[in-house]
């Protein structure tokens, strides 16, 4: 099962990017309108249930903005936004996970218990699927799954993303599909 929409061929860049980094509110506005659904899924892919989603995609979308200037053209300009949005997405949770360990002397498991899931009735897609069995995974293997197969980001560049060893990079997204796996087979037997 992969996440990744399927590739389109390269296409020249949209001069809009240029005239948005210029100051042009209106091309800026258009291409980030453009961006929020790719934006959006990927910070709910990254980001346990749905409480942080529209905080975290307003940030990455900020982050996109101030960053029109940095784009050089080379790549498809939704990869470039994805990477933007990854590291928004990350550093937020990062910071969250700080700020919930100073407040409170629950344990992991405890927080974990007491959290929101919002489980709302929903239409059964496979996007909710697929997130609520990511939603079980740990933060790091999810994280690391996410980061592979929907941004793309090959084995070394998610550990330099990361920070961690190639390794451990790479066991976490052995450990994160073997979770997937075994979840789809308890779903199916179920």
């Amino acid at each position: 099962m992969s996440l990744r929409p399927k590739s389109l061929p390269p296409s020249p860049p949209d001069p809009r990017v240029a005239k948005a980094a210029a100051g042009d509110r209106t091309c800026a506005e258009e291409l980030l309108q453009e961006l929020l659904p790719r934006v959006r899924n990927l910070v709910r892919y990254l980001a346990w249930g749905d409480v942080d989603v529209d905080d975290i995609s307003q940030l990455a979308l900020i982050e996109i903005a101030r960053s029109f200037h940095n784009y050089r053209g080379e790549g498809a300009l939704h990869s470039w936004a994805e990477r933007i949005t990854t590291r928004v997405a990350l550093h937020h949770l990062r910071r969250r996970r700080a700020e919930e360990r100073r407040r409170t002397s629950l344990s992991p498991a405890e927080l974990h218990v007491l959290s929101p899931r919002n489980e709302q009735p929903d239409e059964y897609t496979l996007r909710r699927k697929t997130v609520r069995m990511l939603d079980d995974l740990p933060d790091d293997q999810r994280q690391a799954l996410v980061m592979h197969h929907v941004v793309g980001l090959s084995v070394p560049e998610l550990a330099s993303e990361l920070g961690i060893p190639f390794e451990t990079a790479r066991s976490r997204l052995r450990l994160g599909v073997q979770k997937l796996r075994e979840q789809l087979r308890r779903r199916g037997s179920s």
